[in-house]
């Protein structure tokens, strides 16, 4: 069994930041990628940042050079720095695995956490 929890979502105003994080734990062999994903009301859930186990990362073209995702290995933990946050960033917050638990590839989802960016 694997779980990913998240935490350090909010409320924060416009301009400001927030540092979300999410942790894997249970039978992990090895993890290939974690990322985060959000999904505002009416709206599809959408990638916003990835990170693969060699490091390699991707973002969404609405958040580069404002957000940042790092992990630590030692931790199996992913985080995710948002700053200059704006209202749009309002949604909730996935982190996903994509990881090895037993020998074989799984994928996995956390329960998220809300972030909403208002005055």
């Amino acid at each position: 069994q694997v779980q990913l929890v998240e935490s350090g979502g909010g409320l924060v105003q416009p301009g400001g930041s927030l540092r979300l994080s999410c942790a894997a734990s249970g039978r992990i062999f090895s993890i290939y990628a974690m990322g985060w994903y959000r999904q505002a009301p009416g709206k599809q859930r959408e990638l916003v940042a990835k990170i693969t186990s060699g490091d390699s990362t991707n973002y969404a073209d609405s958040v580069k050079g404002r957000f940042t995702i790092s992990r630590d290995n030692a931790k199996n933990t992913v985080y995710l720095q948002m700053n200059s946050l704006k209202p749009e960033d309002t949604a909730v917050y996935y982190c996903n695995a994509d990881l090895y638990t037993d020998y074989v590839r799984r994928n996995y989802w956390g329960q998220g956490t809300q972030v909403t960016v208002s005055s």
